[in-house]
């Protein structure tokens, strides 16, 4: 029988928000170390480091994360912030470079089993074929080198 693992979440706060991190849906995009370092650094156990810069820098960093891997919620009313408006009528498509495919707006997937899954936002689908949650992205990309 195969059991599905529950889902790791993490948490970090600075008082004021909670950065939520959720490593299954990461892609490595690397926006938050590269462009945060003093507060995301991956080389760190942990890796987040909320006093390393101010809660509106974090806030701004966290709303660039393409997965929404990286999500946060402010500590007084313990409700997640959107940073955008819900796309609900244009969608773009973006090819990283030597990464996924985001699909940025409302998407249907049509899955082999017959499920149909109800994506909002940003979807990252698989694009080095290594990935072992097709259609979507899991990484795998990094790990194996994938170019183009």
């Amino acid at each position: 029988m195969n059991e599905q693992q529950p889902e790791i979440v993490k948490e970090y706060t600075n008082g004021e928000i909670t950065v939520v991190w959720k490593p299954a849906t990461c892609i490595h995009s690397k926006h938050c170390w590269t462009e945060l370092r003093t507060v995301f650094n991956p080389k760190d156990r942990p890796w987040v480091h909320m006093d390393g810069s101010t809660t509106n820098r974090i806030i701004e960093q966290v709303d660039r994360c393409p997965s929404k891997a990286l999500t946060y919620y402010r500590n007084e009313t313990g409700q997640p912030e959107a940073a955008e408006p819900e796309v609900t009528v244009e969608n773009i498509i973006e090819p990283l470079a030597n990464g996924p495919l985001l699909v940025y707006g409302n998407v249907l997937v049509k899955n082999t089993d017959g499920t149909e899954t109800r994506c909002t936002e940003v979807t990252a689908f698989c694009r080095c074929g290594g990935s072992a949650n097709k259609p979507y992205c899991d990484g795998t990309h990094v790990k194996i080198g994938f170019s183009a």
